[in-house]
């Protein structure tokens, strides 16, 4: 699996990245499963040095490599410079990661990343590390995770959104962006738009308008609608709403980190014609997988009022 090997195989895989609490883990896990279930023999590689339990079976571990207790004692430092530090280590020591993945090739990877966010926007380690893993003749789509409880806040949403394109235009991977933990957004509040507002990322002059009925951000109106000038322009972000637990919203994710990476259009598996055409629907893709998890959104809404009426 050498960088000059051209007659290698291609590796396809998923680069799982996001902030700390997104879910990459738990998505870890339930791809895994998702994927074994329909014949991928799938491989799970922990980058997470701060990873001390997970609920998949780790088939490469940077643990083995270096921990980030390890590093917080013996160098003195704290959470984020402990992780910089194992990533650069990392970065340092690629032979051992060759080696441990030369031992599974064959397999579909998925990579849990850190949670760190500056790793993805600005720092370059974690990105020479994909650079690395395309020279191996990897293939990986990066699968950026998103809490979904942003969207009930049109000020943190704007946050997400920055930081989802900084991100993209860092990491330099074909980009999925996911909206995670869709089964627990009614618990966050009601959205001030349809969720394909959000997922699709539509006009967000209504957003600017919004956040300026707000005392706090009417002062910052100026700011916000040049940040929304700035995302807009590049046309870039968009997300994909998945539920863990709902095997349709897996599959949809799937397709679209499929046609990502191309996966879809390999030598890995055989498949028909409406499957390759299924994972390259593009905009009516998004809009079908928006609309059914609309639809649950809009359920759960409309039960939470009737039982209001009821109790008074």
């Amino acid at each position: 699996m050498s960088g000059s090997s051209k007659g290698a195989s291609l590796a396809f895989g998923q680069a799982v990245i996001g902030p700390p609490g997104s879910g990459k883990t738990t998505y870890c896990h339930g791809m895994q499963q998702f994927l074994a279930r329909i014949g991928r023999r799938v491989a799970v590689v922990n980058l997470d040095p701060a990873n001390e339990v997970t609920p998949y079976e780790r088939a490469v571990d940077i643990a083995e490599l270096v921990t980030l207790p390890d590093v917080m004692e013996s160098l003195k430092l704290g959470p984020n410079g402990g992780l910089i530090y194992c990533m650069e280590y990392l970065e340092a020591n690629f032979d051992w990661l060759q080696e441990k993945l030369t031992a599974l090739r064959g397999h579909y990877f998925l990579f849990d990343c850190p949670g760190q966010v500056e790793l993805y926007t600005h720092h370059s380690a974690l990105k020479n590390v994909f650079v690395q893993l395309a020279k191996w003749d990897f293939r990986l789509a990066a699968v950026h995770l998103v809490d979904s409880h942003y969207c009930t806040d049109p000020g943190k949403f704007i946050s997400v959104l920055c930081t989802s394109l900084s991100t993209m235009l860092h990491v330099e991977l074909p980009h999925v962006n996911v909206l995670s933990k869709m089964d627990l957004i009614e618990q966050y509040g009601k959205l001030a738009f349809n969720l394909d507002y959000y997922t699709e990322v539509l006009d967000l002059s209504y957003l600017v308008d919004h956040l300026a009925s707000h005392p706090f951000f009417k002062n910052y109106r100026r700011l916000n609608e040049k940040l929304v000038e700035v995302i807009e322009d590049y046309s870039l972000v968009s997300f994909v709403p998945l539920n863990v637990q709902d095997k349709e919203s897996m599959r949809r994710v799937m397709q679209a980190v499929d046609k990502a990476n191309g996966y879809s259009f390999g030598d890995q598996e055989h498949r028909s014609l409406e499957a390759l055409m299924s994972a390259a629907m593009g905009a009516d893709f998004h809009f079908a997988s928006t609309l059914a998890v609309q639809e649950k959104y809009v359920q759960s809404q409309d039960k939470a009022v009737e039982e209001e009426v009821m109790d008074v």
